[in-house]
């Protein structure tokens, strides 16, 4: 099941302002129902503000009132495409310590995939095409200390775009 955006603050709102049970709550946010007793209690996110679930359009008013009727009843978010994207789409950021590892990402594409273009490798780990030519020319400034490594164990980027990026230019080899 998808989680709504921001679970935590989403759960905030959903224990000030609605009479859904914890289980409830901690099932529609990905969260324990301990964690969602202490945020009623207000041990846990005292700072966070509430984020509306319904304003945002993840949830209706009718599908609240309907899982406060029933107790049994799990709250279903909304599927909108854009919320999708969001959810989907990821952290543009790469932090300090990462950045470092993607030239042993980029070695380890060219060596195991020279398929993949370079407009490839630069969307899919946020590099630049002078950077990946220095690495597959052998010119990088640290070329010695550069190690070829999966960028998926790195954290550079997600499996599953990795993947896509292999399959159209496997794809695009084959025309």
């Amino acid at each position: 099941m998808t989680l709504p955006l921001m679970p935590k603050a989403t759960a905030v709102w959903l224990v000030e302002n609605t009479t859904l049970t914890f289980e409830q709550i901690a099932d529609f946010c990905g969260m324990h129902s301990l964690e969602i007793q202490a945020i009623a209690d207000g041990d846990v996110a005292a700072h966070i503000m509430g984020f509306n679930p319904i304003a945002n359009g993840q949830l209706t008013p009718e599908e609240i009132k309907r899982c406060e009727q029933d107790e049994k009843a799990s709250l279903q978010l909304l599927e909108h495409p854009e919320i999708e994207r969001l959810l989907n789409k990821g952290s543009r950021y790469v932090s300090q310590s990462k950045r470092g590892d993607r030239p042993s990402g980029i070695a380890w594409i060219v060596k195991h995939h020279p398929e993949i273009s370079d407009a490839q490798i630069v969307k899919l780990l946020r590099t630049t095409k002078t950077t990946i030519t220095a690495i597959r020319e052998r010119t990088h400034k640290n070329i010695h200390n550069i190690h070829p490594k999966n960028p998926v164990t790195l954290g550079l980027c997600s499996e599953s775009d990795l993947n896509k990026a292999i399959a159209v230019s496997v794809k695009r080899v084959a025309q």
